[in-house]
């Protein structure tokens, strides 16, 4: 069974709970969208992609709860409210956006099918989101060589998506096409997306996969046993420069030490060519609870000073290959990067798109 991150069912947003992960699944529903902002800000879901698609959700969620002309007074605050949940994400201004034009589209229109009209949107992204996910994935595994062994950071598979994953999305791709592929996966310190959520989709998948502390990757790719390294991705500037889960940089520099290939898997919702390098890219700072302890354990002393930046910029010099929907991006990555998200604007062919409300 696919694994089931983030889904509108009978008029509410069901939400698998990865903070319980890998020990419990349980699946929250929610009929009110100032829960669903809450359940991005406390990682009930998590992974740009998945919070896009869940944002777009709640908005709808929002249009059924609030009246015909509450709705035209509040849409554009309910936007604000869930573009302030988690800043780096880029994926959550992209799908918001597709709300808000979506709402503009169809503003005049009678209340019952704005409402429609936002709920099908939101749909839409997430089914474009699985789409987007196996194309790249398509693309990514031929650059995967038989019989080799990919290091993976922090979680970009299914439960950071819609479905089907980003970097795992690849590694799923490469492993369905019959090439024997092993991952060893990092455990992501201090959220621990690694340990409690990559592992447990390879393992569900029935891929091989071997969990390292975050210190271990330098000993490994020095004794050879990494033959490349593969992530996803928050942000993505134009130049190539990609934020992503904090400890991504240093993999990337030791990638680079020891002549590994180091690829980056970018739906193009989350490149930003808005953005011109990752010195613009805002750094989430999450809480220091997250760094002293793991669940209700304390493992620091108390008043010490703690600092959680959630996420790094990994230069675009380290990055050998951006692997999009649309195709592989290399060096320059301005140029190339530009040139794959001009086909966005060119072809709408694997969207669906909501076209005209219903009558």
């Amino acid at each position: 069974m696919p694994i089931r991150t983030v889904e509108w069912r009978s008029g509410a947003v069901v939400m698998l709970d990865q903070r319980l992960l890998p020990t419990r699944e349980v699946y929250r529903v929610y009929r009110d969208y100032h829960e669903v902002i809450r359940a991005i800000r406390e990682m009930v879901v998590r992974g740009a992609p998945a919070i896009g698609v869940t944002a777009a959700m709640g908005i709808a969620l929002a249009a059924q709860q609030h009246r015909d002309g509450d709705l035209h007074k509040n849409f554009e605050r309910i936007c604000r409210s869930f573009a302030a949940t988690r800043p780096t994400a880029v994926n959550l201004f992209w799908a918001i956006e597709r709300m808000r034009q979506a709402y503009a589209r169809h503003k005049n229109r009678p209340a019952e099918i704005l409402r429609e009209v936002l709920r099908q949107e939101a749909i839409a992204i997430h089914g474009e989101d699985i789409l987007v996910n196996k194309r790249m994935g398509a693309h990514g595994a031929k650059l995967i060589r038989k019989n080799s062994t990919l290091l993976t950071h922090c979680n970009a598979g299914a439960l950071a998506t819609a479905g089907y994953g980003t970097a795992l999305g690849v590694i799923r791709a490469a492993h369905e096409s019959g090439k024997k592929v092993s991952v060893i996966a990092t455990e992501t310190r201090p959220f621990l997306q690694g340990a409690r959520l990559t592992a447990w989709e390879l393992k569900k998948d029935r891929i091989p996969v071997t969990l390292i502390t975050d210190g271990m990757a330098g000993q490994m790719m020095q004794q050879g046993k990494v033959d490349c390294v593969i992530v996803g991705t928050d942000r993505t500037a134009a130049n190539g420069d990609v934020a992503n889960k904090i400890g991504t940089y240093t993999l990337a520099v030791l990638a680079h030490r020891h002549g590994i290939p180091f690829y980056v898997a970018a739906p193009s919702s989350s490149i930003d060519l808005k953005c011109k390098s990752g010195r613009d890219i805002p750094i989430e700072e999450r809480s220091a609870r997250e760094v002293t302890h793991v669940g209700e354990q304390q493992l620091a002393p108390s008043g010490i000073r703690v600092a959680n930046p959630a996420f790094d910029v990994t230069p675009h010099q380290l990055v050998t290959a951006i692997i999009t929907e649309f195709g592989v991006a290399e060096a320059p990555y301005r140029r190339s990067l530009a040139k794959l998200l001009g086909r966005r604007q060119e072809t709408g062919d694997w969207r669906q798109k909501v076209g005209d409300a219903p009558n």
